[in-house]
């Protein structure tokens, strides 16, 4: 978490770098139980980068696929408690709205790096529809041509959604 702390703390120093990038910065995971100088830090990140749009960085914290679906199942529970939703009115889209990247497309392409072939608890329902490829490369050693190599690979793919 040191770690971590420090990587947020020198995201202060590059401000009119985001900016110009435009990023919004969000964080997906379960928050009880972080310290409370590192919530500071996610919360004042969360706030700073808000109004951008044109790239969305999720950053997985403490995040697990079936902790996040619980925690969407939980919030919905309470809404029909609540009287605010009907058992009948729960569709796909009332879980999509309940999720952490709730508003976010489902990713396209999900890279799996490091030679494991599995989703590991990441991203259970926005996987659904997903392309995955997979890679003995180390997330820290990929370079620009990998990510080309990624992008033609999925634009050669025949994506059908769950259709024959």
């Amino acid at each position: 978490m040191k770690l971590f702390k420090e990587y947020l703390r020198e995201g202060d120093g590059r401000l009119a770098e985001n900016e110009v990038r435009q990023m919004k910065l969000r964080f997906i995971g379960e928050r009880e139980g972080l310290p409370s100088d590192l919530l500071k830090l996610i919360e004042r990140a969360e706030k700073e980068t808000a109004k951008y749009s044109k790239i969305t960085v999720n950053i997985a914290l403490n995040y697990g696929g079936r902790a996040e679906l619980k925690s969407a199942v939980k919030s919905i529970a309470q809404k029909v408690k609540d009287g605010k939703l009907s058992i009948d009115d729960i569709t796909e889209q009332t879980i999509s709205d309940n999720i952490y990247t709730a508003g976010q497309p489902d990713p396209d392409i999900i890279v799996r790096p490091s030679g494991e072939y599995r989703l590991s608890n990441f991203l259970t329902w926005q996987s659904a529809y997903s392309e995955f490829w997979f890679s003995d490369i180390l997330w820290p050693d990929f370079t620009e041509e990998h990510v080309n190599e990624i992008l033609y690979d999925f634009q050669n793919r025949n994506r059908r959604f769950g259709g024959v």
